[in-house]
């Protein structure tokens, strides 16, 4: 039993369409015109193929496979179908589009698990607007709450609550998921970096993520006329936040280890061409899968910039906005992932996560794991993100196994 390949790439293509841009690249960021699109064009696929269809209360687009009615706890495969600007066509809708490739197979096959199966779209994985990054999982996990959300606004004042309520979900009625409600997640996944086409591998199988810390940090000085204004009597914001920028690739650099620190938004006030900036806001943001070591870099950026600041007579301010620790992943998952893997011939490493993903949360619900997808150049959130079909379709067939070996070996607990 295998996937059908050419499908599958007709679904990517299909999907890319939404929110496609100019260039190649789509931008299909969480609430988007684009996104409202695709939710409705999922949810009404998923009923096409006979999936009993649901929105939770965080918008995540659920879709039911009936089990055989011998087991209780659901088999989940998902990630998430918005992108981030400018994005590829790749990155979340792939996990998505090849779980609903696998229940088509196993629909065209007469198969019928034991335990239900899951597939899902996850409600705000990628950053956003509202600057709440793996909203859905999260939500799903109970690490945020109706409170958290509810006053949440965008960048032009539109309201949380109110884009989640047209995306079908309502926050007034969030509650997390049970504690181990869950037999087991699989989440397949780009790579989005180059370990695995370094070693000449189409599957990489995920034992952990990563830590990942972000901040936004304001520096303020004074607004003034760029002509009359000397330079010894400024206090410029953005010169201040210029050597900021250069601090943050030093500081993480020396550490010479697999810790990665990265100023990735950069807004300037009032932006003209004739005013000494009086604000910056930037976000930073640092990763790594040692606890110690990324609050000790972060740490040490903050007391950096700080020092800065003062140099440059500006304040500095920073508010956190994510904190997500490392995860592991689940062995026996894991295990299953690599029987899958030999039974079908697919070579394979094992390799942790840099980047964050849904699945990091639902450790929290019960059994999860992660596979990933060969990436060319290692290039993500980036138009010329690509997988190759060969890659895609040997992942599948790792998956679709998978799936299979946990069904048959897993037990309700």
């Amino acid at each position: 039993m295998k996937i059908n390949i050419e499908r599958l790439m007709g679904d990517i293509e299909s999907y890319a369409r939404y929110g496609s841009q100019p260039g190649g690249g789509v931008s299909r960021t969480c609430f988007s015109e684009a996104d409202f699109e695709v939710r409705k064009i999922f949810a009404a696929e998923l009923q096409e193929i006979g999936l009993a269809v649901e929105v939770d209360a965080a918008a995540n687009i659920w879709g039911t496979l009936a089990g055989d009615g011998s087991k209780n706890k659901p088999i989940i495969i998902g990630s998430h179908l918005d992108t981030v600007p400018n994005g590829g066509k790749f990155d979340g809708a792939l996990g998505v589009l090849i779980g609903k490739e696998i229940v088509r197979t196993f629909l065209e096959h007469d198969q019928r698990l034991r335990h239900p199966l899951k597939l899902v779209s996850f409600t705000a994985e990628e950053a956003n607007d509202f600057n709440f990054a793996t909203l859905g999982s999260r939500a799903l996990a109970g690490k945020i709450s109706a409170d958290d959300l509810c006053s949440a606004e965008n960048s032009e004042g539109a309201k949380l609550r109110d884009a989640i309520s047209r995306a079908g979900g309502n926050i007034d009625k969030l509650s997390p998921a049970d504690k181990n409600s869950i037999a087991a997640f699989f989440e397949l996944h780009i790579e989005q970096g180059r370990k695995l086409e370094k070693q000449g591998l189409p599957a990489g199988i995920v034992d952990r993520i990563v830590g990942i810390y972000r901040d936004v940090v304001t520096v303020e000085g004074e607004q003034n006329h760029s002509g009359t204004t000397m330079m010894s009597e400024r206090r410029d914001a953005l010169a201040a936040a210029g050597e900021m920028v250069s601090a943050v690739q030093r500081e993480a650099k020396q550490l010479q280890t697999d810790a990665v620190a990265t100023i990735g938004k950069f807004d300037v006030f009032p932006n003209s061409a004739n005013i000494i900036p009086g604000k910056v806001e930037f976000t930073l943001e640092v990763r790594s899968a040692d606890k110690a070591e990324r609050e000790s870099l972060a740490r040490s950026i903050r007391q950096t910039f700080d020092a800065i600041g003062a140099a440059h007579g500006v304040s500095v301010s920073a508010k956190n906005i994510y904190n997500t620790q490392e995860c592991e992943f689940d062995s026996s998952l894991i295990g299953f992932l690599k029987g899958a893997a030999e039974s079908v011939g697919t070579p394979y490493t094992v390799l942790p996560s840099m980047a964050g993903h849904d699945a990091m949360h639902i450790v929290s619900l019960g059994k999860a794991a992660m596979l990933f997808v060969k990436s060319i150049g290692g290039i993500s959130h980036n138009p010329a993100e690509l997988s190759l079909p060969e890659d895609i379709e040997k992942c599948a067939n790792v998956l679709l196994q998978a799936v299979l070996l946990a069904d048959q070996e897993l037990k309700d607990e």
